[in-house]
């Protein structure tokens, strides 16, 4: 989620003291439960609060995550190396061999992810990875390593990338997508927030109404704009492409290198149910920085070919591409309303600076 899930640091097995990083993070190494001692990543948020700091919470995850690795025949054998974030906690396993094991917590407004990962292993099982034990009602995953995310495999090699690196992961993205159709109300009845076009003038007037980081200019822009954006939402609904699940954070860190010429997909605590085509955002992004904006026509053209024939034209489909990226920019700001919630005093919750920048981008024309 948000860029920064994966991966995490070797922990460092013989210190035990707390030290401060510096640079855009913060990192301590700690005594944990089992004398299992690792490293603590807080990144920038250092005084985030989540319930990693809460030692009832976390004895009960540990519990949980010995029961769930017992059920496979194994067992911790090294340090854990945990990041915390406001909207996760993410705990590296060692388990003997090469490969760790992951265990995530998420907050309340996001524990659909835990029952929707279950699902998809279901559903699409070549296309994710399978977990090893699921708590659907607390949002908690165990999971396998799935080895390097696209990124490492990036910025591992030397030279810019091959402009066309996110065609074929977007090629089995959208049949993903497409397989998933049937299932979109199952997917909502997990708890998966609805994002269909004409649920989102409702949300777009929750998060302006939520927001305190606009300025008065902002709102004064959003009203204005508000009449578009239902015209865009009613046009979008109307594209003849069916609803679906769209991860919406689908960036360089969010599916594992190929194997056998498969991708799969995962971290889905931003998914909504709406217009797959506004999963394209946030991939299209990541590529136009690293490779130009020349990119972004493949890309999309690649990104379409599982969603030829079936109905809709080649110029229907680019012009519902158009409209799901402008649009796309609502989920992405309402994912930051997903944070673990903060006692009465505490520090602030982040995520309403952010939440304004993508509102703001509702008014900037689509590149494609």
């Amino acid at each position: 989620m948000r860029g920064d899930e994966m991966p995490l640091p070797d922990a460092a097995p013989d210190a035990v003291t707390t030290t401060a990083v510096t640079g855009p993070g913060t990192t301590t190494t700690a005594q944990t439960e089992g004398d299992l001692t690792g490293t603590v990543d807080r990144g920038r948020f250092p005084d985030a609060v989540t319930p990693w700091e809460d030692p009832v919470w976390r004895a009960e995850a540990l519990a949980w995550v010995a029961e769930g690795l017992a059920a496979h025949g194994l067992v911790e054998t090294g340090p854990r190396a945990v990041r915390l974030r406001p909207w996760s906690v993410l705990v590296r396993l060692a388990v003997g061999g090469p490969a760790p094991v992951w265990f995530k917590a998420v907050p309340p407004a996001a524990a659909f992810e835990a029952g929707l990962t279950e699902a998809l292993a279901r559903w699409v099982p070549a296309r994710v990875l399978p977990p090893l034990a699921v708590e659907a009602a607390r949002g908690w995953t165990l999971t396998p390593d799935g080895g390097p995310v696209l990124s490492e495999v990036l910025d591992g090699r030397p030279g810019a990338p091959d402009p066309g690196y996110w065609e074929e992961p977007l090629r089995q993205y959208a049949a993903m997508q497409r397989e998933l159709t049937p299932y979109a109300e199952a997917i909502e009845a997990l708890g998966v927030p609805a994002a269909r076009p004409r649920d989102l003038p409702a949300l777009f007037d929750r998060l302006v109404a939520g927001n305190a980081a606009l300025t008065r200019e902002d709102r004064v822009a959003l009203e204005a704009l508000r009449p578009r954006v239902a015209d865009w939402c009613e046009e979008l609904a109307s594209s003849g492409v069916a609803d679906s699940l769209d991860h919406a954070d689908l960036h360089e860190k969010q599916l594992f290198a190929p194997v056998s010429g498969r991708y799969a997909f995962f971290d889905w605590g931003d998914a909504l149910v709406g217009h797959p085509f506004c999963s394209l955002l946030v991939p299209a992004r990541a590529a136009r920085e690293r490779c130009g904006p020349e990119v972004l026509p493949r890309l999309r053209d690649a990104y379409l070919e599982p969603w030829t024939g079936g109905g809709v034209t080649a110029a229907g489909l680019r012009r519902a591409v158009s409209l799901a990226w402008r649009l796309a920019a609502l989920g992405r700001a309402a994912s930051w309303g997903r944070m673990f919630p903060v006692p009465p005093g505490g520090p602030g919750v982040p995520g309403d600076a952010e939440g304004a920048y993508w509102l703001r981008e509702l008014a900037a024309a689509p590149p494609l």
